[in-house]
């Protein structure tokens, strides 16, 4: 747990190949109580999640929680879709830009904030096979430089 008492649980970096992130927005989750105790011992992963809107309402479907080794009976469906908590102002830009075109909703990461399970949720626009050949030529490019600022630095 780092100093502002935030722990990662997972985190999504496919995202950041695929996408442009525009803007980026924190919410909450609708989870029942396995569920979270689930998460709190490390047990989820959004690397197949995608974010939809529902009549008003913003929800994340495919994000895997594994049941809770002790939760018996009260174990939900570990796929199931769940609500996400944000502000109504928030929702409607959202909507308002996925229906403009070209936007989407990605979730980026989950991670524990003072206790409560947060998502980080963005706004993002897809990339072109050239945009990513071009983001795979700049790490390449920065990695040399570093290795080269290394070596002459020995």
């Amino acid at each position: 747990m780092n100093k502002e008492g935030r722990k990662l649980i997972a985190n999504n970096k496919k995202v950041y190949h695929e996408y442009f992130l525009e803007e980026e927005y924190e919410a909450g989750i609708e989870l029942k109580g396995t569920e979270v105790k689930s998460i709190r011992m490390g047990h989820a992963s959004i690397k197949e999640a995608f974010i939809r809107i529902d009549n008003g309402q913003v929800y994340i479907y495919q994000m895997h929680i594994n049941p809770y080794e002790r939760g018996n009976i009260f174990n939900k469906d570990p796929l199931r879709p769940r609500r996400l908590l944000l502000h109504k102002a928030e929702i409607n830009r959202l909507m308002g830009k996925v229906k403009e075109g070209g936007y989407t909703i990605v979730p980026v990461e989950v991670y524990l904030n003072n206790g409560l399970v947060k998502l980080k949720i963005a706004l993002a626009k897809g990339k072109k096979l050239y945009d990513k050949r071009a983001d795979i030529q700049k790490k390449d490019l920065k990695r040399e430089a570093e290795r080269d600022f290394k070596i002459r630095n020995i």
